[in-house]
């Protein structure tokens, strides 16, 4: 894995540089509410489909939530805005290791663990994610946006990064040629269980150089005080090993505890700028970059510690703090010309995004046995997984996208995608060499580290797609394509170096390549019933490329040959729906079933361990999704959503070497509720007669229960409850200012989304250890806060 030197900046600098250059600007608040006398409707214009459209003409399911939305509601990330879209699902893991794993979920495509999300996985995510045009999962702060767009089913034929279940495109504000600005934002707020206070500060300057040229500058952080403590923590020396206090031999120890650990420090870059010579040519160059300081998780342990006493609401038992970081870059070149009769784009990006941890493994040590069998009950067993992953890529696209005609529209694109990926874990037990020098004498342990791991992967694809759509009076049809080229290779290093390197098991070198090509179809047919009112059908194919787990098949280390590849999977995605709009409301309906082949697992192997993926045989989803909006009045809006996702195992979740199932045919896929529903209140209304504006919202949460894992084990497998939530602001806005009192979680609800399990994790005090890793993944306790807005 590749070391990076570490780039850091001061966010109490960042904050003067932002007060420097902003007096500030009040970004506009909530605009789902613009409702007018005569019941119009404002259209949302989206570009999912790689033209500009209205979102009710695009045939298939898709959700738009503008950037001004999310800046109002004080959102800033993923799985608080992914809640507001019906039929997505995401694990809350908190801030830490936020960028790990992409965990969106749409329409319940999903076999992995809630639990998962401290190291890199092998396995694509099952759905893309875009910044602008880069296909790139690095989580950045949701800030200085246009909008997001959500694309449900399969989306191989219009982008260049194939999916299973969707594509998300995350799509920032481009500078503006027709007039300066200086946006500041900034906010206070308190969190339950947290005795500190969260700050934020945000700024956007725009600048119009010329006719021609404009630039957009955006920056800010995110400091926010902890909510867990970390209430068995042990005291360690200055070598980082658990203090003796009666000697190392002694079982005794230190504890200590350490209040609101999981402090979140963000800061966060963005540079653009546009250059338009012509009205048939335009250049944009974007750069952003960010970089988090997390100090712990936002998880709470329930249950007992080795004493036998009870975790308290926002306590984890941890023996060990459990701090993240991580950095990502992303540099795009887009360039737009007009041809004509079609119009040519060219994106062309890199990014760059790693990060590190450490995670207290001393449950998962003592649940298996390994501080008694391996380690002779050592008396303070403190072990340490330091993990690290980074994933950079360059990326080339090429669309051709036709101005039209009465009868036929059409796109044409290539994409080139050469991306490396890196994984590796350092496991230390924390003074055990001491502890051993002492109890055999010098030189018999020779090192803390009884694991060393690494893997790099390289991965490679050519692909061309396209779609072609027929206009005939109200029928539209459309067929797409697509064929691609893949290579992946992997590469795995491996030794346990606590007795010298190789000493005891011999050192794993190992590396494996395998290739991969296809062709994937898409049709759909959409019908105009009316001007207001469309019906369609859509039947996609989705493709997630397959690999090499560099896992060894034979030798010392060698496991079931079945684990040297896995397959690609592949989902046929069928929908049927209907949207438009009767006088301010619209709506938006839809069914949909999914069948899924070659179903891929993130696991690991039965015998070593090693992270691995293997696939099972097929997985079905199936439900509904209902969207409603409009107007009660001139200044009351609502939202209404709705989803329900059936979606399980249709045969035995089997792996190599393993004599029973993993989860048996008919288990619930896990992370995505059955049932989930939104519903908000917008208003906005003059206050008296000096221009100003009363505005608010409240908007409420409730998804059903999920399941923490697809497995027949009790080691991973639970019912987690279903939870509501209510969140709400109101405010007062100005011409050049917006004043703010926002709540999130107002009932406190403690909601669960993830679980590392007592049988996994628990605490087993006959092998010393006293604390317990077993924790719950929590939603934000309720924050209530004031946000200040100005603009110039």
């Amino acid at each position: 894995m590749k070391n990076q030197a570490k780039r850091s900046f001061s966010k109490h600098h960042l904050a003067l540089a932002i007060t420097a250059v902003s007096a500030g600007y009040a970004l506009s608040v909530s605009q789902a509410v613009n409702a007018q006398a005569d019941d119009a409707i404002e259209e949302v214009i989206v570009t999912a489909t790689a033209r500009e459209t209205s979102v009710q003409d695009v045939p298939y399911n898709i959700s738009a939530v503008s950037g001004d939305d999310i800046s109002a509601a004080q959102i800033t990330d993923q799985a608080e805005l992914m809640r507001n879209v019906p039929g997505v699902a995401v694990v809350d893991r908190g801030s830490r290791n936020s960028g790990v794993i992409n965990g969106i979920m749409i329409r319940g495509l999903n076999v992995d663990s809630a639990a998962l999300g401290d190291y890199s996985v092998a396995a694509a995510p099952t759905v893309s994610t875009y910044v602008n045009s880069t296909p790139v999962y690095a989580n950045f702060i949701l800030k200085d946006l246009e909008r997001v767009e959500i694309l449900r089913g399969p989306q191989g034929t219009l982008y260049g990064s194939g999916s299973l279940g969707g594509t998300v495109r995350y799509i920032t504000r481009s500078p503006d040629t027709e007039g300066n600005s200086v946006d500041f934002s900034s906010g206070v707020s308190s969190t339950t269980g947290s005795d500190g206070l969260n700050y934020s500060a945000d700024s956007v300057v725009n600048l119009a150089l010329s006719d021609t040229l404009a630039i957009r500058a955006a920056a800010g952080l995110v400091d926010n005080a902890g909510v867990v403590d970390y209430v068995n923590v042990y005291r360690l020396d200055n070598s980082g090993i658990p203090v003796a206090p009666e000697g190392v031999l002694s079982p005794e120890a230190e504890y200590r505890t350490v209040e609101d650990a999981d402090t979140v420090e963000i800061t966060y870059a963005r540079f653009a700028a546009l250059w338009q010579p012509t009205d048939d040519f335009e250049v944009l160059f974007t750069h952003m970059t960010q970089e988090d300081e997390i100090g712990g998780r936002r998880q709470q342990t329930e249950g007992l510690d080795g004493w036998g006493n009870a975790y308290d609401d926002y306590e984890n038992g941890s023996i060990q703090l459990e701090p993240s970081s991580r950095e990502a870059s992303l540099n795009s070149l887009e360039a737009e010309i007009d041809l004509g009769f079609a119009t040519l784009t060219s994106s062309s990006s890199d990014y760059d995004h790693s990060g590190d941890s450490v995670s207290e493994n001393t449950g998962f040590y003592a649940q298996n046995g390994w501080i008694g069998a391996f380690y002779y009950n050592y008396n303070r067993p403190m072990a340490s997984a330091v993990r690290q992953y980074e994933d950079s890529a360059f990326i080339q696209e090429l669309r051709l996208v036709s101005n039209g005609t009465d009868s036929l529209d059409w796109i044409l694109g290539a994409f080139y995608i050469d991306q490396d990926t890196a994984g590796a874990q350092q496991s230390y037990l924390r003074g055990y060499q001491q502890w051993a020098d002492a109890a055999w004498g010098a030189g018999i342990v020779a090192s803390d580290q009884d694991w060393d791991y690494a893997r790099d992967d390289n991965f490679t694809e050519t692909a061309f797609y396209g779609e072609l759509t027929w206009h005939l009076d109200a029928l539209h049809l459309t067929l797409g394509a697509r064929q691609f080229s893949n290579e992946y290779e992997s590469a795995v290093y491996m030794d346990f170096p606590a007795y010298g390197s190789g000493a005891i098991f011999p050192v794993l070198n190992d590396s494996r390549v395998t290739e991969d090509d296809g062709l994937l179809f898409k049709a759909n047919a959409a019908y105009d019933i009316s001007a207001d009112m469309m019906a369609y059908a859509t039947i996609s194919e989705g493709y997630r490329r397959g690999g090499s787990n560099a896992a060894p098949t034979s030798g010392f280390f060698g496991e079931d040959p079945s684990w040297a590849e896995y397959e690609a999977d592949t989902v046929v995605n069928y929908e049927a729906g209907i949207k438009g709009s009767v006088g301010s409301m619209t709506y938006t309906a839809a069914a949909f079933a999914v069948e899924w082949d070659n179903v891929q697992v993130n696991t690991a192997t039965p015998y070593w361990g090693f992270f691995a993926v293997t696939n099972g045989e097929a997985a079905s989803t199936s439900g509904i999704e209902l969207e409603l909006s409009g107007d009660l009045s001139q200044d009351l809006g609502y939202s209404l959503g709705y989803a329900y996702v059936n979606a399980e195992l249709d045969s035995d979740l089997t792996a190599p070497g393993r004599s029973a199932p993993l989860a048996s045919a008919g288990t619930r896929l896990p992370g995505t509720p059955e049932n989930t529903l939104t519903a908000a209140l917008d208003y906005r209304a003059p206050l008296g007669n000096g221009g100003l504006e009363m505005i608010g919202r409240m908007a409420a949460y409730y998804q059903s229960s999920t399941m923490n894992a697809a497995s027949d084990s009790q080691t991973y497998a639970a019912e987690l409850d279903g939870f509501s939530l209510l969140d709400g602001h109101i405010g007062v806005a100005g011409e050049w200012w917006t004043a703010t009192l926002f709540a999130k979680n107002l009932t406190n609800e403690e909601g669960t989304t993830g679980l590392f399990k007592e049988e996994y994790m628990g605490t087993d005090p006959s092998q010393q250890y006293y604390g317990n890793g077993a924790k719950s993944f929590l939603v934000q306790p309720r924050t209530i806060g004031a946000n200040l807005k100005l603009s110039f």
